[in-house]
């Protein structure tokens, strides 16, 4: 089969990858699934990966195929496999986790202690299939187009997972900031305006992406390139701050505007990364305000976000592009090209 591939770690995205063909994955465990892929969604995290930053973090062994945002048909699955069958439409959380270790038991299935995650630590889904298992496939409902739906995989539970920890926090009233309207930006938009009462407002420098979060429901949009954030944020809150901040840049200009536009006992919401937090510990005092970190949602959340997807409450924009074409979506993404996601259709 066909595998868009890593063999060594480079800052050119131009050719990054290679198509290469390899031996199709095999049912070899009792609870094994194997996917027929038909959207595999692009992330930025694809591109740090090419980029080598990973491997501080987790174990990688090259070659590797990428891609961790996935959905297909089932093609065969182990023999105690009971949740699927061949043929079944799936979305595949991207984490294959043991059910066994503590984490597990207690339902952190992304602390989990044995846990392989597709496209990051094992073979993705960039490819015509996909082996992954029954403890990490979802079924998805009728009229739910795998296609449209595989960046959820990813993108769309670490939006929800951090917009889901936000609600809990705002009343009827209350600011939310979502900075960066983009793959993942744009969705969390969407949790935050689903689940909460809260008034939204979205930063972007793109034009493009300032329009989309006020068609998405934010009530206000900022432009950070030209306009002074903490002094918008300021009159808009009636100098109070937001009380939840979802930063899903994580640059080093994004967190720091933390202790400038975040309420009294807020928080912060650090999703993006790449850059860094360099505050003085006086200003965590003195607002009392925390960073908080977010990683990929659980197998319940995803669930929770098909549910809202099914009942029209979050609209992925997406862009298609054949397996052929993978290095020139990650360029484009390099350089803020894609509006939205980018989904692979091997």
């Amino acid at each position: 089969m066909r595998a868009a591939r890593l063999h060594e770690y480079t800052e050119n995205m131009g050719d990054g990858l290679s198509i290469d063909e390899i031996d199709a994955p095999q049912v070899t465990a009792s609870d094994d699934v194997i996917v027929e892929v038909d959207g595999a969604g692009w992330c930025q995290t694809d591109n740090h990966i090419i980029e080598g930053m990973w491997t501080d973090y987790v174990p990688q062994e090259l070659p590797m195929t990428l891609g961790h945002e996935n959905a297909g048909t089932v093609v065969d699955t182990g023999e105690e496999v009971s949740l699927v069958s061949e043929g079944d439409q799936v979305i595949c959380h991207p984490v294959q986790t043991c059910g066994t270790c503590r984490p597990c038991r207690q339902g952190e299935t992304m602390y989990c202690e044995n846990a392989a995650f597709n496209g990051l630590t094992t073979d993705g889904g960039f490819a015509d299939q996909l082996h992954t298992s029954e403890r990490a496939v979802i079924p998805l409902p009728d009229g739910v187009d795998p296609i449209d739906i595989a960046p959820h995989a990813d993108a769309g539970i670490t939006a929800y997972h951090a917009a889901k920890k936000a609600v809990d926090d705002l009343n009827p009233g209350d600011t939310a900031v979502v900075i960066g309207i983009g793959g993942l930006g744009h969705i969390g938009l969407q949790c935050v305006d689903a689940m909460s009462a809260a008034d939204i407002v979205a930063l972007d420098i793109k034009q493009s992406a300032r329009d989309l979060a006020s068609d998405l429901g934010a009530q206000h949009t900022l432009d950070p390139s030209s306009q002074d954030i903490a002094e918008e944020i300021d009159t808009i809150t009636d100098e109070r701050g937001a009380e939840q901040v979802l930063d899903f840049v994580g640059a080093d200009e994004t967190t720091a505007l933390a202790p400038d536009i975040t309420a009294a006992g807020g928080d912060h919401h650090i999703i993006g990364y790449g850059g860094h937090v360099h505050e003085p510990s006086q200003a965590l005092v003195d607002g009392e305000f925390s960073f908080v970190g977010n990683i990929v949602g659980q197998y319940t959340e995803l669930q929770e976000l098909v549910a809202l997807v099914e009942n029209d409450y979050v609209d992925l924009h997406t862009s298609r592009y054949d397996l052929g074409e993978i290095n020139e979506v990650a360029e484009k993404l390099e350089h803020g090209e894609i509006d939205g996601r980018a989904v692979i259709t091997p």
